[in-house]
């Protein structure tokens, strides 16, 4: 995969261009991603602040983590869709949690990790070659 490459929400309100390969990309099969996802787990690719931009309006959301942290949230006030996470309390980890919406072959995009895998559906099977972690790393 060749870097940049661009993405967007699903309207097409918000954009970003990636400008190199993620520093990790894990799936998290916290019953809050379920609820996000819609899904059995969330796939976040986690980046450094300076090697994304991004164009749009976004709107602010957070909640409060088992851990006490907070994970702050953009998403497009059009289309609802969440674009990344990013904990507010440590300003000096500028890392985002893009959620990848990429149409073309991903594959930079696959999971190196499964977490909050205590919650996972009992259905979901992971590769036997892929990390697991029970709760947050």
């Amino acid at each position: 995969m060749e870097y940049p490459i661009t993405g967007s929400c699903q309207c097409g309100q918000v954009k970003y261009t990636l400008l190199e390969k993620p520093a990790m990309v894990f799936a998290c099969h916290c019953n809050e991603c379920q609820i996000l996802s819609t899904s059995t787990y969330s796939i976040t690719s986690v980046i450094d602040a300076d090697k994304i931009q991004f164009e749009g309006q976004m709107k602010d959301w957070s909640r409060k983590a088992e851990s006490g942290n907070t994970s702050a949230a953009k998403f497009c006030p059009e289309c609802g869709n969440r674009i990344y996470h990013v904990n507010p309390t440590e300003p000096d980890k500028l890392k985002l949690k893009l959620k990848p919406s990429i149409p073309t072959d991903c594959v930079d995009f696959k999971p190196q990790a499964h977490i909050w895998t205590c919650q996972k559906m009992d259905w979901f099977t992971i590769p036997d070659n892929v990390k697991q972690v029970e709760k947050q790393p």
